[in-house]
């Protein structure tokens, strides 16, 4: 009897996976091979007599280069009258340790609910990733957002894969090849902030809820036949607060030179000549960066604050060979002016134009699975003028 039992409930149970597997869909992507990484130069801009030193190199595994690795689960139900609540969770980890990603979060890629119509668009909440990143990277860059340092976000930063948490975005639906959308972002890194005064360090009072990186963005794509172009806007607002503490009890610490606005907008597009698919993209970035690029041991972005301007270029081919795709592009970003930070003390201060040199290709095995290669050359990192970094790899690639 128990066993007759114990069978039916197991049935239940089964019945009610097959029942979820009509709107739930669990996918995910991993991404692993072999490669030669090195970084090289002095981090600094020229103001120390005694730079720190980088001459690192590492041979081995590599993961996540043309994709990050991931898993996640997505879903939709039928509200009735074309409406629909839909999810997303995902999850992105380190396929070489099996750590999880952005930081340790558990849906660090994405985790949003919203509701979606046919007729007028879908409307998500949650941590996910900016229109920038959506729209440009996949229509000016033909790494599309991918391969590491290869990928339009080293000159691009609001491109970089921005992820915004606290997140609020509305995309319309696509009318003949047209998409809008627009998000605000009530605090892009981390819980919001209360909204309450705060004693300052030093005497005076700070309002917690600026603690909040409030963030906007927003584009517009075309995408239709041969011709793709998108035009995208991002900001950030920093402010110069820092939460500390006075004899146990909640306080700030406040830098009002630290305030800031960090400003993008970008225009990008291709086109498909079937022999061949060109890319264009030109930017402008304002009082520092988005999303840095990661090179190794190198990292002074930090640095690059209020008052610094980058104009930032990408040109790039596409072109099939076989079964398989060959890709390059080259990218700059200029530094046309420099922090304010710099001129506040003492030089002689050097930024240099960051220029990167990349050359892919990428087989098809399957519809899942594919192989690929990667070279890329970046020099004056972050604008320094003596950083040099170099990736050479072969990978593979499966997506489930």
């Amino acid at each position: 009897m128990k066993k007759t039992l114990l069978a039916a409930a197991l049935m239940a149970g089964f019945a009610g996976v097959a029942h979820a597997e009509t709107s739930v869909t669990l996918y995910g992507i991993l991404d692993a091979g072999i490669g030669y990484q090195k970084v090289k130069g002095s981090e600094g801009y020229g103001q120390s007599t005694n730079p720190t030193a980088i001459n690192s190199k590492r041979t081995g595994l590599i993961n996540g280069i043309q994709s990050g690795n991931r898993w996640g689960l997505k879903g939709s139900e039928d509200l009735g009258d074309g409406l629909r609540a839909v999810f997303v969770l995902e999850s992105g980890f380190d396929l070489g340790t099996g750590n999880s990603a952005q930081g340790g979060r558990l849906f660090g890629r994405q985790a949003t609910l919203g509701l979606a119509g046919d007729s007028w668009g879908q409307l998500d909440f949650g941590r996910q990733t900016n229109i920038t990143s959506k729209y440009l990277s996949a229509i000016a860059d033909p790494f599309g957002g991918g391969f590491d340092q290869a990928n339009i976000g080293g000159a691009f930063t609001s491109a970089n894969t921005v992820r915004y948490d606290n997140m609020v975005m509305y995309q319309t639906p696509n009318f003949s090849g047209f998409q809008f959308g627009v998000g605000y972002s009530f605090n892009g890194d981390g819980k919001q902030s209360w909204d309450k005064d705060l004693p300052l360090v030093g005497g005076g009072t700070a309002n917690s809820k600026d603690f909040n990186k409030q963030a906007i963005t927003t584009g517009l794509r075309y995408a239709n036949g041969p011709v793709g172009v998108t035009v995208t806007y991002d900001q950030i607002r920093k402010r110069g607060l820092n939460p500390a503490t006075i004899g146990g009890q909640p306080a700030a610490t406040y830098n009002g030179a630290q305030d800031t606005t960090v400003k993008s907008w970008n225009i990008g597009g291709s086109y498909d000549f079937e022999v061949v698919k060109a890319y264009l993209a030109f930017g402008q970035t304002r009082n520092g960066l988005f999303e840095g690029q990661s090179y190794g041991e190198l990292n002074q972005q930090a640095t690059l604050g209020k008052g610094l301007k980058v104009n930032s270029y990408l040109v790039g081919l596409s072109a099939p060979v076989g079964a398989g795709t060959i890709m390059g592009s080259w990218t700059m970003a200029d530094p046309s002016s420099a922090p304010d930070s710099f001129a506040n003390s003492t030089g002689p201060w050097e930024l240099k134009k960051q220029h990167t040199f990349s050359l892919g290709y990428s087989h098809p095995l399957s519809k899942r699975t594919n192989v690929y290669a990667i070279g890329s050359y970046a020099k004056n990192v972050y604008f320094m003028p003596d950083a040099k970094s170099t990736l050479i790899g072969v990978g593979l690639r499966h997506q489930f």
